[in-house]
């Protein structure tokens, strides 16, 4: 009796242990492109509000110096998900990258150059002769050939120079530079830089190169190995996006809270004008983070065309996938 008695606790505290060891939290890597700005409050709030954590993610947030920085942590295993511009995705599959698109952030394009009045710089072709500032990851420079192609320009008579994410702002007002690129979504720190009445901007999508942009990205491991996980991760994220649309002060007291260093009076303008990239029908319709086929292929047709160097053209299903999306709708204005 008392030996039946014993095999009955051994197998029952097995099934405990067995148990405990399923509901261990799942750790997750989540590569940023940058340090924290407006374009991340979501991921801050998720957290905060315990999205992650209901769906047994332990969730880590890491900065990057640009886009080309998050995907070669995800492509070598360093981060299992990241953000990222999707230009800059498509040619790193061509290179080999292990990794694809598993949902949009901006459904319309922040790319975008920024530069002085004094520079006398006012369109894509009077940037021959000049001298232009970026990261060597940063998702602008890399797909500057090909937005000076679409362009006419004469990519080989710009200069640039190397810097770190952080001196692109003093790179422009100290002149050591003539434009700078970065999203549309930072003009409340480049006007404090450079000078509102001082400060010239020129969105990409103006000029021919309209195309998906701001990205959540995985490693094939990730989606061939933890395709629950990436779900979970996904539906907390975009939920995290819906809060923040729904009530962006409750967001920035997150966002305050969890890195206290950000400058609120810069990052509230920054975070409200990323919103308005993602108040779209297409949204609307299909949920946050939603990627329609004819865009994305499009995207990936462009860079194809245009991309100078690609080792080969890459297909659009290589790219991405909606397959791990749960509909997250947008929040009633």
């Amino acid at each position: 009796m008392k030996r039946a008695l014993t095999v009955v606790l051994l197998v029952a505290l097995i099934g405990l242990a067995g148990a405990g060891q399923a509901q261990a939290p799942q750790k997750v890597v989540f590569a940023l492109n940058w340090f924290a700005v407006g374009d991340h409050a979501a991921y801050w709030v998720a957290l905060d509000r315990g999205y992650y954590k209901a769906r047994g993610l332990d969730v880590e947030l890491q900065n990057s110096k640009g886009s080309g920085d998050s995907i070669a942590k995800v492509d070598v295993g360093r981060a299992d998900l990241g953000l990222a511009d999707a230009v800059v995705v498509i040619p790193r599959v061509a290179q080999g990258a292990k990794l694809k698109i598993v949902g949009a952030v901006f459904d319309n394009t922040p790319l975008n150059i920024w530069t002085r009045k004094d520079t006398g710089i006012t369109k894509p072709k009077d940037l021959e002769g000049k001298t232009l500032a970026a990261p060597p990851g940063d998702a602008q420079r890399q797909l500057f050939p090909a937005f000076a192609k679409l362009n006419g320009v004469d990519g080989s008579t710009v200069k640039w120079v190397t810097i770190e994410p952080a001196a692109k702002f003093v790179a422009l007002a100290e002149k050591r530079a003539d434009a700078v690129p970065d999203y549309t979504t930072g003009q409340p720190f480049w006007e404090k830089a450079v000078g509102k009445d001082n400060l010239v901007r020129m969105p990409w999508h103006q000029y021919g190169f309209d195309t998906y942009s701001m990205s959540i990205m995985a490693s094939d491991k990730t989606i061939h190995e933890r395709a629950q996980v990436l779900r979970d991760f996904l539906a907390a994220s975009y939920l995290g996006w819906r809060d923040v649309m729904a009530d962006p002060k409750a967001a920035l007291e997150i966002f305050k809270k969890r890195v206290p260093d950000i400058d609120l009076a810069l990052i509230e303008p920054n975070m409200m004008l990323g919103l308005e990239l993602m108040r779209t029908e297409r949204y609307a319709r299909n949920g946050i983070g939603w990627m329609d086929r004819g865009k994305m292929c499009g995207t990936v047709e462009f860079i194809n065309t245009y991309m100078p160097d690609m080792p080969r053209k890459v297909g659009c299903d290589e790219v991405f996938t909606n397959e791990f999306l749960t509909k997250v709708e947008l929040p009633r204005r």
